[in-house]
């Protein structure tokens, strides 16, 4: 698995990559939620928000996961997710961005968070073929 070093990337270099991919699903719009950039599908559905230096020292990301995945992904990495406070009782993960970054798994992990809140027809442009 390919992995970028996001450190080097820097925190403005985190918040470009991951805008680019949260801007790359339909109907996505962002806006400052709680002082940090938040991506929301049709300007209501939160489904990423960025989390820099958040109650610590650390910078990531929260953002809704499908029932059942949190704690698998917690369990199975806990050096780069987590459960955030506030909503991590709801099944919303934390994931690390001051680590090495693997930006595919990253995309992965985005896209399982637009399709937990994006109406069912939105996700239906995702899968053209289904």
């Amino acid at each position: 698995m390919k992995r970028d070093d996001g450190l080097d990337l820097g925190p403005e270099g985190h918040v470009a990559r991951l805008r680019q991919i949260c801007l790359g699903f339909p109907e996505v719009t962002e806006r400052l939620s709680h002082g940090e950039p938040s991506w929301f599908v049709r300007d209501k559905k939160l489904f990423v928000t960025l989390s820099d230096h958040h109650h610590d020292d650390r910078v990531g990301f929260w953002c809704a996961d499908p029932d059942g995945v949190q704690a698998a992904r917690v369990a199975g990495d806990p050096g780069r997710f987590f459960v955030p406070p506030y909503v991590g009782h709801r099944g919303w993960l934390g994931v690390y961005l001051d680590v090495p970054v693997d930006w595919d798994e990253i995309v992965d992990v985005v896209e399982d968070a637009y399709r937990t809140v994006a109406p069912k027809r939105l996700i239906a442009q995702l899968d053209p073929d289904d």
